[in-house]
């Protein structure tokens, strides 16, 4: 193995907090695999479950020592014998890994792929092998096979998307987890007619893509809910129709007076939370459809022949979107380009020593989508 000293944000164990460490990488690519310097990461609810415990991995809670990381941005170092359109000195983003060859993968859905948790969610790289360990030989585990809380890390060829040298790559990390999921879940999961109605519970990162995309779908109204007045301010001036503060009034009774007492089309929950799940449902037309996307613990009852049967609603599950990472990216970035995607302005940066007080801001809502910038040497266009 060749091995090379990297800066990695490890969790030690459960509810340990990040923390800053010289580790190792296993260096060599693999045939299929890439090494990717990061030049700036997201940081996403999800990178929070992994610390706290909430992730699984395929055998229990996921392994730790640990590094999280899955909405990377960077440069290629190094690749595999077998890769053939990736080059060092490529501009990336990094998406979760599949792979490729599973019926749902070849049937153009490798979100649902068949061994997406064994890629993801063990801790190891599709060989099996660790790419990280401490320096006294213990390996770290990695996650979404990319660990992009890394100044350098290793994946699998179908996690990287090329993007222009002239996009910034400190504004496009998050394009491969938050704001992917949201509007692919739009885009390649509801389809939304023209004019029909859309809610969405929750307004961060995730439910703020999903309601950029139900604009660029025409959906009218659009309905912002959230409980903070602030979150719901940016909702509006990213398209919102109508917004509602689920804290000061009942926003089920709310939602139907503004579709003339039917309920939504579409409803969008990116909470979590049971009670708010629930009432997703309630706020439905007939025939409408609800994507619970939270990562969560929370369940949800209702009954079969009185909410959902007798009315036809439909409780859709939706991972990644349902996206094609290589195709969902780029495309993104041309509806941000054309000014019809502004994500970049609900993007708030720190540095990767503040990676503590950035998952915190995650968390408590302060800002709508913590960025890490990991290599400030980095100038967009080189």
């Amino acid at each position: 193995m060749s091995k090379k000293e990297i800066t990695a944000a490890v969790v030690e164990k459960r509810n340990a907090p990040f923390k800053l460490e010289h580790v190792y990488i296993d260096d060599q690519p693999d045939a299929n695999e890439v090494l990717v310097h990061i030049v700036a990461t997201g940081i996403c609810h999800t990178d929070e479950t992994v610390r706290n415990g909430d992730v699984d991995g395929q055998t229990g809670v996921f392994p730790y020592p640990a590094i999280a990381g899955h909405e990377g941005a960077g440069i290629v170092e190094k690749v595999g014998s077998d890769v053939k359109n990736i080059k060092p000195g490529d501009h990336v983003v990094l998406s979760y890994a599949y792979d490729g060859t599973c019926k749902n993968c070849l049937n153009g859905h490798p979100a649902s792929c068949l061994n997406w948790g064994k890629l993801n969610a063990m801790g190891v790289r599709a060989n099996g092998k660790h790419a990280f360990f401490k320096k006294d030989g213990t390996p770290i585990s990695n996650f979404f096979d990319q660990s992009s809380f890394a100044t350098e890390t290793m994946v699998n060829d179908r996690n990287v998307i090329k993007v222009p040298k002239s996009v910034d790559l400190t504004k496009v990390g998050p394009l491969g987890c938050g704001f992917v999921t949201g509007s692919g879940t739009v885009f390649n999961a509801l389809k939304p007619e023209q004019g029909s109605s859309f809610v969405v519970m929750g307004t961060g990162a995730v439910g703020l893509a999903a309601m950029m995309a139900a604009e660029i779908k025409g959906c009218d109204p659009i309905i912002a809910v959230n409980h903070h007045d602030g979150r719901l301010k940016v909702a509006k001036k990213l398209g919102a129709t109508y917004t509602i503060n689920n804290d000061k009034v009942d926003w089920v009774k709310e939602v139907k007076k503004l579709t003339n007492g039917e309920g939504a089309n579409y409803v969008v929950d990116t909470t979590g939370l049971t009670k708010l799940q629930e009432q997703c449902v309630a706020a439905l037309a007939s025939g409408g459809h609800f994507a619970p996307l939270a990562v969560t613990r929370h369940s949800m009852t209702f009954n079969p022949w009185t909410d959902l049967e007798a009315t036809q609603k439909h409780v859709d599950g939706v991972l990644m979107g349902n996206s094609v990472p290589q195709e969902a990216i780029p495309q993104l970035i041309k509806f941000w380009q054309s000014g019809k995607f502004p994500f970049t302005g609900l993007e708030h940066y720190y540095n990767f020593d503040q990676i503590n007080e950035a998952n915190k801001a995650s968390g408590n809502g302060s800002a709508v989508k913590p960025v890490m910038i990991l290599d400030h040497s980095y100038k967009p266009g080189k």
